[in-house]
């Protein structure tokens, strides 16, 4: 619809242009001649800002307005005229492209103004100037257009000739929005777009870690399409914009001194600048007022490589200045050309003779009196250009030259397609060839559309659907030569047609950086993370604005500025620095450390003070107390003991699957043994002394009913034993959960049904062996062993009692200390108390191991 509406609009313009409406020439202007003219069998036009400023009159509606005047020349775009003018006099000086052919040119001044711009369009596609009348031919007077030099001009032109199918091919206007082919159906360029600009900037930005920056732009299509897609690209690079300001070349100095206070004000060193040459120039002005240094300056391709900015003043601002530009070129003849051109040319031009008074600082016509500023000496016409270094004369390194030049030579290669009727790849069979006296803009416009030619310098020229063409840029840093000057280096490349990690690449060139040339500057809002710390954003300011926190316990970061912390797996644990995951320290009782040591050397000592008592049962087996303990139980019980002890060692060193199966079925069976064999010889004794009694005999199957109890009982444990471990035997494992920053290796009982069991059942046992010998605690005083054997029993069951809470409660390796523990201490209690007193009456006391002294109180009491 807004095309439609456009349309409509462009052709009442056109309507009203040709009528001569009085109207139409109040708002605009009425239309000037070209400033620089030639005919010829095809025409193309041109509009360059040959000047830069110019004056808008208030328009009253009530009277003419005056004409628009432009002031101040431009000699970089007249230098771009004239390249144009010399690309179409080699064309029809060629005997290959376009022979017998001519082309003209028409070039207006679009004065850097949309108005003016306009103005000149009309001109363009009308062809009517003062002296037409009212006739209008529905032609076009030219069959394409070169220009504009700005992207807001562009755009005012190409908007005003896609209605009509008239192309225009830009060689400056960068700005994305251009490409979109719905609102702009016959643009092209030889620029690339800033669409890629854009994101070039951006990778630049991020590749030297300015994460950090602040950004001025042009207050205009160009700046404001550039910077948005720059902001949109910065950030998903994660570079965050601390301000962003806008300005124009004709702002208030107020406002220009006011952008350079939030520049000088603000924390990033690193600036932005997507500005034309025109806001550039303004901006450096008020910088230098204002002292603004130490910053290092990102500049576009519309003044990173214009000599005027690039003084020995200005380098206190822009010195060690990055930015792209498109790639410098030379085109034969040109200089030589540049230097002919003159008021000798045509001296009716006005144009030509205003060069030469600004390039030579002279006057044609004599200086009034009146008239202020230094006295001008009168020009001749004669001087020399060869003479005289500035934009105009300068061909060293020609980038925006050669954008007009493969324009021309772009426009002719389609006009020569169509005349020739030669198709390019893609395009169609069915289209009708032209007569030189025919040709029509859209024509050439379709051609141009599937253009692919080779220029004589081997670049190659075409454009892709939305009239671009690839996006190549060369890096360019802003050093001093050994005089001072400043000089653009090219130190990298961007491009767009590579993959994206290999767009942007170094040529290894040493950069110059701003304020400090051999340092390169730090911009960032935060120090970076080191590794081992993650960032956590601050709220209220941009992601790049965060502070460091720790990694937690069991977390690290192995990179600088890593987002999150990533998680140890279970075995692994951070180190120190929380930098890298380490094996976590696997914690088991070993032999080793100084509790497995002293806990191993007390189980032998028991072990062998068993054996000792052992041999000294042995050795003394025919003495009384040793018969009258039961000898044989009482080895038996001292083997269990031994047995006891040396299980506890089981519990110490690295669990095996071996081990943790043996260790609690080796418990197990061994003190019950240890336990029946008690029991045996508690009820031994009770039956023993009640023999004594009157009328009691012993009886003669008592020995062998010994045996069958110890070997009863502990066969029980033994089953229990075997069917835990055919059921679910205990098995090493690694826990994590207990202790997060180590494994505790340990034994898991598998059933916990199995190892209850087995304690428990070892429990009833010495119960028992307590509640009978507590019943048989009033035997005689000189042979009370089962009051030993009571004794030994409340210590069994207060070690195993208070083993429960411990057992459960203690950490890792303590819980199998603690058990070692509780075999040891109920071990120590049976052998001390039951053997013990025996010992002593053996080795220290002779005297009473004695038949009589043994039997003497008894004989008493039981008479």
């Amino acid at each position: 619809m807004m095309q439609l509406l456009w349309v409509v609009v462009m052709w009442v313009l056109r309507a009203f242009w040709a009528e001569g409406e009085e109207s139409l020439c109040r708002i605009l202007g009425r239309p000037e001649f070209p400033m620089l003219s030639k005919e010829g069998d095809v025409t193309i036009g041109g509009a360059f800002s040959i000047h830069t400023k110019i004056s808008e009159p208030l328009l009253s509606f009530t009277d003419t307005p005056p004409p628009l005047i432009c002031s101040s020349m431009n000699l970089i775009d007249f230098h771009l005229a004239q390249t144009m003018i010399f690309a179409i006099e080699e064309i029809n000086n060629s005997s290959s492209l376009l022979p017998n052919i001519s082309i003209g040119y028409r070039i207006y001044d679009s004065c850097g103004s949309t108005l003016s711009s306009m103005r000149a369009v009309m001109a363009l596609m009308n062809g009517q100037e003062r002296t037409v009348g009212k006739t209008c031919s529905g032609q076009s007077a030219v069959h394409a257009i070169i220009g504009a030099s700005d992207s807001s001009s562009t755009i005012v032109m190409s908007r005003s000739t896609g209605a009509f199918q008239i192309p225009v091919i830009s060689h400056f206007a960068t700005c994305a929005c251009l490409s979109n082919r719905k609102e702009f159906p016959s643009f092209f360029r030889t620029i690339p777009s800033d669409f890629y600009q854009s994101r070039a900037l951006a990778q630049l930005v991020k590749y030297f870690g300015w994460t950090w920056v602040g950004a001025v732009r042009s207050d205009n299509a160009y700046g404001n399409n550039g910077m948005a897609t720059f902001m949109e690209a910065a950030g998903l690079e994660g570079v965050c914009i601390e301000y962003s300001e806008a300005i124009l070349w004709n702002n208030p100095r107020e406002q220009i001194a006011r952008v350079v206070e939030v520049i000088s004000r603000a924390s990033s060193k690193v600036v932005v600048a997507f500005l034309s040459q025109w806001e550039m120039d303004v901006l450096l002005e008020e910088a230098l007022a204002q002292n603004l240094t130490g910053l290092q300056w990102v500049g576009s391709e519309s003044w990173i490589t214009i000599d005027r900015l690039a003084t020995r003043r200005s380098s206190a601002v822009l010195s060690g200045t990055l930015g792209f530009t498109i790639s410098k070129s030379k085109i034969p003849g040109l200089r030589e050309f540049l230097l002919r051109v003159g008021p000798a040319q045509d001296p009716n031009n006005t144009l030509l003779r205003e060069f030469w008074e600004i390039t030579f600082s002279c006057r044609f016509s004599p200086q009034q009196e009146k008239e202020s500023g230094p006295r001008q000496s009168q020009c001749s016409g004669s001087e020399r250009l060869e003479e005289i270094i500035n934009p105009f004369t300068d061909t060293s390194a020609l980038r925006f030259s050669n954008n007009v030049y493969k324009a021309v030579y772009a426009v002719a290669h389609s006009i020569h397609d169509l005349l020739t009727c030669r198709y390019g790849e893609g395009q169609g069979g069915n289209r009708n060839c032209a007569h030189r006296d025919s040709i029509e803009p859209g024509q050439v416009l379709r051609y141009l559309r599937d253009l692919n030619f080779t220029m004589k310098s081997g670049e190659r020229v075409y454009f892709d659907e939305n009239g671009d063409p690839t996006a190549i840029y060369e890096l360019v840093n802003w050093q001093r030569d050994q005089a001072g000057e400043t000089v653009f280096v090219t130190v990298g490349n961007y491009n767009a047609s590579l993959p994206k990690g290999d767009q942007f690449a170094m040529n290894g060139i040493q950069i110059a950086w701003a304020d400090n040339p051999l340092k390169r500057p730090r911009s960032v809002c935060s120090d970076s993370c080191l590794p081992g710390y993650r960032q956590a954003e601050i709220k209220g300011m941009p992601v790049c604005c965060f502070s460091c926190i720790p990694c937690a316990a069991g977390e690290i970061s192995n990179l600088t500025d890593s987002a999150k912390c990533t998680q140890c797996s279970l075995e692994y644990w951070s180190n120190g620095d929380k930098s890298r995951c380490v094996p976590k320290v696997v914690e088991f009782l070993s032999f080793d450390e100084t509790m497995g040591i002293l806990l191993a050397a007390i189980s032998l000592v028991g072990a062998c003070l068993t054996i000792v008592v052992s041999l000294v049962f042995f050795s003394f087996r025919e003495t009384p107390i040793v018969k009258a303990s039961n000898s044989e139980l009482s080895f038996l019980l001292l083997f269990s003991l031994t047995l006891c002890f040396l299980c506890s060692l089981t519990f110490i060193g690295r669990p095996s699957e071996w081990s943790c199966m043996l260790r609690h079925t080796a418990f197990g069976i061994t003190f019950a043994l240890c336990m029946s064999c008690v029991l045996a010889k508690t009820i031994a004794v009770v039956i023993a002394f009640q023999a004594t009694m009157p009328g009691n005999t012993v009886p003669q199957c008592s020995i062998p009913l010994q045996r069958i109890s110890v070997f009863s009982c502990t066969l029980l444990q033994v089953v229990i034993c075997v069917l835990w471990l055919a059921l679910a035997p205990s098995v090493p494992v690694k826990n994590t959960a207990h202790a997060t920053e180590k494994v505790i290796l340990e034994c898991d009982v598998g059933s916990a049904i199995g190892f209850w069991a087995v304690l428990g059942y070892i429990g009833f046992l010495a119960l028992l062996c307590f509640v009978l010998a507590f019943l048989a605690r009033k035997l005689p005083d000189n042979f009370s062993e089962a009051k030993f054997i009571t004794f030994s029993m409340l210590i069994f069951c207060a070690v195993w009692i208070t083993f429960i809470p411990a057992y459960v409660s203690s950490p890792g390796k303590f819980t199998v200390a603690v058990e070692i523990f509780a075999i040891l201490a109920s071990s120590f209690g049976l052998l001390f108390c039951i053997f013990g007193p025996k010992c002593y009456i053996i080795l220290l006391k002779p005297e009473k191991n004695t038949k009589k002294h043994i039997m003497g109180k008894s004989n008493e009491k039981s008479q």
